[in-house]
C-alpha cells in the first residue's frame, strides 16, 4: 500500500549544479541535503524543504520538463510567488483550479513547476 511520495526527480542538463543550487535553495528557501557517495559519483543534486524532497539528476540529452510538473504546496502564496520575481523567475498565475490559488514558473533549467494553495470556498 502507499504511504507517502518520498521525492520527486526531474533532469538537468550537465554542468547545471551550481546554477539548480542557486534557484532551489536562493530562490525557492530549500536546502541542499548530501547525496549517498555511490550516487554523488552521477552529478545532481537533493534539496529539501519540510517532507518534501526534489531531486535534480543529471540526463546527457535533457530536455526540460513542460507538461509534467511537481506542485508544491506553499503558504502565503502571494509572498511566495514576489520572492520568487525578485530572483528573476516568471511567475504566471492559473485559476482554473476550484479552491485553490497558484501559479507556474520554471527552474533555471525549463522545468515547469507548479505552486499552489488551497483558499476557503464560499458556501
Amino acid at each position: 500500500m502507499l504511504s507517502a511520495v518520498d521525492h520527486v526527480q526531474l533532469a538537468a542538463p550537465p554542468g547545471s549544479e551550481d546554477l539548480l543550487r542557486t534557484y532551489y535553495v536562493g530562490a525557492l528557501g530549500m536546502t541542499e541535503i548530501p547525496k549517498p557517495p555511490v550516487l554523488a559519483a552521477n552529478g545532481g543534486c537533493w534539496f529539501r524543504a519540510g517532507a518534501v524532497q526534489l531531486h535534480l539528476g543529471i540526463e546527457r540529452d535533457f530536455r526540460p520538463a513542460k507538461k509534467a510538473h511537481p506542485g508544491l504546496r506553499v503558504t502565503d502564496i502571494e509572498t511566495y510567488a514576489a520572492r520568487l520575481a525578485a530572483h528573476g523567475a516568471a511567475v504566471a498565475w492559473d485559476t482554473d483550479l476550484p479552491g485553490h490559488r497558484r501559479f507556474y514558473s520554471e527552474d533555471p533549467v525549463g522545468n515547469r513547476l507548479e505552486f499552489l494553495e488551497p483558499v476557503a470556498v464560499a458556501r
